[in-house]
């Protein structure tokens, strides 16, 4: 019997498999598709033979239990750390500004750092940062609005232009979010703003991976476990979760295999999972059939090959397109360009792209680019890729905050982990992390109860 088997190889489940790999517990990770990654992975592009992420994946300083994994698995050095917050953001009518945050102490690095963005002007700057503290004291007075509206709806409250939505809250909500703001929890939202801008400048920093996501974690992970007695297979696929007794009793795979182990973890999507789950548990536990409510959001990454360079950022934002972000490879790679540049543009909350045939989507982006960015109309396109996640995140909507699950489950040695769940965070790489560190100090503290109800018995006996 295996001690702990966690289901899922992405971002949460190898989280919590070398956490508990490194508490001394023998692992088994199975992931269903032929690589680990989950959401968060990079294959090669069989015509250019480029590494591709499935998605950029932006983190912050403050992504604090993502370091933790990648420190213990040895990977922390495969990242790229800005020394201090700096944002390009490109407007086809204003042209170019810049959010830069100077070294000073929380939260004098933000003020200076909004007012000196040129998108906005004066007056806007200055609403921004009412708005931005405003939000700060909703968050610490634990205002009971923030779980009722949406990101749109608190800036109504705070009373902000049209102007700094667009130039500001909106470019942020979305790229942390990935939903409409019409749509998206104020209460993430603010999350978000404590986290990232108003605690400290180090928190504030981007960090982007040097290499693709494969490379970065999910190699060095199945290393760790396997080194320390562990499993991780791929192309094993669970297609059923049996209970008796009130425990999670064994794991059917596709492959006709029945395996047990003392605990489990899921570290699926809910539309993984909830297929998984016998039909009286969908029915009669209601915090894991309500599961199946929670809706996803989609994100489409273009990348293309230019025939000249475009741009001198490593990345930057675009305003007022539906295209969101741009990323250049070359920069953040160390990647020879070959007298071109390989840039991704990413779309978040992409529910009018990600339903188009592929053709169309490179024209929708390329449009705006051209809006954007001058020097790309006279670009020659070398080659383009077009990537679709249509479930890459869950839509952090305000019904979602009330039917995110918690880790611990009615089964005590069943525990659910992925950015989904209610970590307080909107569905992020930090979010999946750190459910992941909670699930496994939570079968921990089972697996030693265990062992003790076991000695009790032994000595008893």
């Amino acid at each position: 019997m295996n001690d702990v088997i966690v289901i899922g190889g992405g971002f949460a489940g190898l989280a919590t498999g070398t956490a508990l790999a490194d508490g001394g517990v023998r692992v088994t990770v199975l992931e269903k598709r032929p690589v680990l990654g989950g959401r968060a992975y990079s294959y090669t592009d069989a015509a250019t033979g480029e590494t591709i992420d499935n998605g950029q994946h932006a983190m912050m300083g403050c992504y604090h239990e993502m370091f933790r994994f990648l420190d213990r698995i040895g990977a922390t050095g495969r990242l790229a750390i800005q020394p201090s917050l700096r944002v390009a953001m490109l407007d086809a009518e204003r042209g170019e500004g810049t959010i830069s945050c100077p070294a000073l102490p929380n939260p004098l690095h933000m003020v200076a750092g909004v007012m000196g963005y040129r998108l906005l002007r004066f007056a806007d700057r200055a609403r921004v940062l009412a708005g931005g503290l405003r939000l700060l004291s909703m968050k610490k007075r634990r205002d009971q609005r923030l779980e009722t509206l949406t990101v749109d709806g608190v800036l109504d409250l705070l009373r902000q232009s049209r102007a700094s939505r667009r130039a500001f809250w909106h470019p942020v909500a979305i790229a942390t979010l990935n939903e409409d703001p019409a749509l998206a929890s104020a209460g993430l939202l603010a999350e978000v703003m404590v986290r990232a801008f108003f605690s400290g400048r180090e928190d504030s920093r981007f960090v982007l991976a040097k290499v693709g996501l494969s490379e970065l974690y999910t190699v060095d992970a199945r290393r760790f476990i396997e080194e320390r007695g562990g499993r991780v297979e791929t192309k094993a696929q669970v297609v059923g979760i049996g209970i008796r007794a009130g425990l999670v009793s064994h794991l059917d795979l596709r492959d006709g295999r029945r395996l047990s182990a003392h605990a489990y973890v899921s570290a699926v999507p809910p539309q993984g999972l909830f297929p998984l789950l016998p039909l009286a548990v969908r029915r009669e536990v209601p915090e894991l059939g309500a599961i199946e409510r929670l809706s996803s959001s989609p994100i489409v990454s273009v990348h293309v090959w230019f025939d000249r360079q475009l741009v001198e950022h490593d990345f930057a934002g675009f305003v007022g397109t539906p295209t969101h972000w741009l990323f250049n490879r070359d920069r953040i790679t160390g990647r020879d360009a070959r007298g071109g540049s390989y840039l991704t543009f990413v779309t978040s909350g992409a529910r009018a792209l990600v339903d188009l045939d592929n053709d169309a989507i490179v024209a929708a982006t390329l449009a705006d680019v051209r809006r954007v960015i001058p020097g790309a109309r006279e670009a020659r396109i070398r080659n383009t890729q077009v990537v679709k996640e249509k479930f890459a995140t869950m839509s952090p909507t305000v019904e979602a905050a009330r039917l995110r699950p918690q880790a611990a489950t009615p089964f005590a040695n069943f525990v659910l982990a992925g950015d989904w769940t209610d970590t307080g965070l909107p569905a992020t790489i930090e979010s999946a992390v750190a459910s992941g560190h909670r699930a496994a100090a939570l079968i921990g503290a089972y697996l030693a109860a265990l062992g003790a109800r076991g000695d009790e018995q032994r000595a008893a006996s």
